[in-house]
């Protein structure tokens, strides 16, 4: 593959001027075996089909809440991950590298009175800290990106063994840093943003059109992206309107309602990510790089620097991750991003639509994927079955999402696509 044919999702086959056209290009991706993250979306719409008939609590409105602030933090580690997996790399130790993050988070909040932002500054430059150091052995020192994180994923673990002194439980009082991950929009603020994000959404779909058009290129139709605002404002109206009701079992005493906080910001890290990826120099040069490295070298493009910052992206990312985490919990223990979370926000990318192979893959991936690891876990918590089973469960999807990603990269090799 060529630097200038890397699989950027948003430099597919050109679109035609009609839906019927539209419809055609994509199903002759679907069968040439470009398949995106059709299969993620199934499975979100067959598991919640699945859960919702068996437990009706799974539907309920304070389960959806919490379905969205249980995978938050796996979804943003996800995130960062995609850029080092569109390489074709991996990076196992952006689970406990989001542990030594929040571990300082909660070191310097706690023990020396930072305020929360210097706190969380703190934390993300020591994600960025720890990305330059395993972007530097990977990149120049040529040492497999596997066998560098594997040492980081053991070392981290007695980084964050040191710094609580050998297991002790931090706890967190600051409320700013509390509230990312336990507290609420005002109900009218969460319909502000979906205005908002929505019209935002039409103007920039409506925008790319006529660029294209001006440059002579192929453009979707009008119509279609009608129908994409339509069935995001749908969506998002849905979302708010369940989130906007009563949760609380005793709203006497307490209050419950609103768009939990950290939604909108796992909504702008998707943005950003997703606009750096599709709408910049760097993007097509993490595709380029992704797709065919040697080309991408002889095209010009600093292939070192471009793996360097995807670690560093990818572990202050984890970093973010950590800070969700730490919030959520209420603390930070030497098992902050331990445990399963590494596994997680792999298998969030894969099962996403994220290659292993590299070169393809999108941010929104991430999102997908985190919403289908969720829902597994929390709906077979709800039926009552045990980790074992849920990990035997998370394990298949994972194994099913790189079968997939296998076969329709051979379907795509055979198609020539």
């Amino acid at each position: 593959m060529s630097v200038l044919t890397a699989k950027n999702p948003e430099a597919g086959s050109p679109a035609s001027s009609s839906l019927s056209g539209v419809a055609r290009n994509y199903w002759e991706r679907i069968r040439g075996g470009d398949i995106g993250a059709l299969p993620a979306v199934l499975g979100i719409i067959v598991l919640c089909t699945v859960f919702t008939i068996l437990r009706p609590v799974f539907f309920s409105t304070g389960n959806f809440a919490n379905l969205l602030t249980q995978g938050a933090a796996v979804t943003t580690i996800a995130m960062g991950l995609i850029f080092v997996l569109l390489l074709g790399e991996i990076d196992l130790s952006a689970g406990y590298a989001s542990g030594v993050c929040a571990s300082v988070l909660a070191i310097l909040l706690t023990q020396h009175g930072w305020p929360w932002y210097g706190a969380v500054v703190a934390a993300l430059v020591t994600g960025t800290v720890i990305g330059i150091v395993l972007g530097i052995l990977v990149a120049k020192l040529g040492i497999p990106s596997f066998v560098v994180t594997l040492a980081a994923f053991l070392g981290f673990q007695g980084v964050a063994l040191i710094l609580l002194k050998e297991g002790r439980n931090v706890s967190i009082e600051d409320n700013t840093i509390l509230a990312i991950a336990n507290k609420n929009l005002a109900p009218w603020l969460g319909w502000l943003l979906l205005v908002f994000g929505v019209a935002g959404y039409a103007i920039i779909q409506v925008l790319k059109m006529r660029t294209r058009a001006v440059r002579g290129l192929n453009a979707d139709p009008l119509s279609l992206i009608g129908i994409r605002v339509a069935v995001l404002a749908i969506l998002g109206g849905v979302s708010v309107y369940v989130l906007n009701l009563e949760r609380s079992r005793n709203a006497i005493v307490v209050s419950l309602k609103g768009v939990p906080i950290v939604v909108p910001i796992i909504a702008l890290l998707l943005l950003v990510w997703t606009f750096v990826l599709t709408r910049t120099a760097y993007g097509r040069h993490i595709y380029a790089v992704g797709g065919n490295k040697e080309a991408a070298r002889r095209a010009g493009i600093n292939v070192d620097r471009i793996r360097i910052s995807a670690f560093v992206i990818c572990s202050t990312m984890a970093a973010v991750g950590g800070i969700i985490a730490a919030s959520r919990n209420n603390s930070v223990d030497p098992n902050t991003g331990g445990s399963n979370v590494l596994l997680y926000a792999v298998g969030a990318a894969v099962i996403g639509g994220t290659s292993l192979f590299g070169g393809r893959g999108r941010v929104l991936d991430a999102v997908l994927g985190g919403a289908v690891v969720a829902i597994i876990d929390n709906g077979m918590g709800l039926m009552g079955y045990s980790s074992g089973v849920k990990y035997v469960v998370t394990g298949f999807v994972l194994l099913l999402a790189a079968s997939v990603d296998a076969l329709s990269r051979r379907r795509a090799a055979a198609t020539g696509l």
